[in-house]
């Protein structure tokens, strides 16, 4: 039985650094469906936070996934569910790369 247990701090922006998540209400639905989606993919998301135009992420690495496909699975997937559910009279993107260190 594999056990892996390497926590990372994350952060990613948006593109241009374009502040779409200046209303409160926007950022915490983001938030609370980053944590949602994350558990459905079984990412142990220890925690999440932002700004207007940015977020950071402390996540637990899991044994099948890594890094890139970790950040693929929470930046895609939000960006098109900001989309989708019109929460922004505008279309929404990330920015696209992102900066991941080892916190442990």
């Amino acid at each position: 039985m594999s056990l892996v247990r390497i926590w990372v701090h994350a952060v990613w922006a948006t593109k241009k650094r374009e502040p779409y998540l200046a209303k409160k209400s926007v950022r915490y639905a983001l938030f609370e469906h980053i944590r949602e989606n994350a558990k459905k993919k079984e990412i142990h998301l220890d925690n999440l936070n932002g700004w207007v135009d940015h977020c950071h992420a402390t996540f637990s690495l899991s044994k099948d996934l890594s890094i890139k496909k970790t950040m693929q699975l929470i930046k895609g997937e939000s960006s098109s569910w900001i989309n989708k559910s019109k929460l922004l009279p505008y279309h929404f993107n990330w920015a696209v790369g992102y900066y991941a260190v080892s916190v442990s």
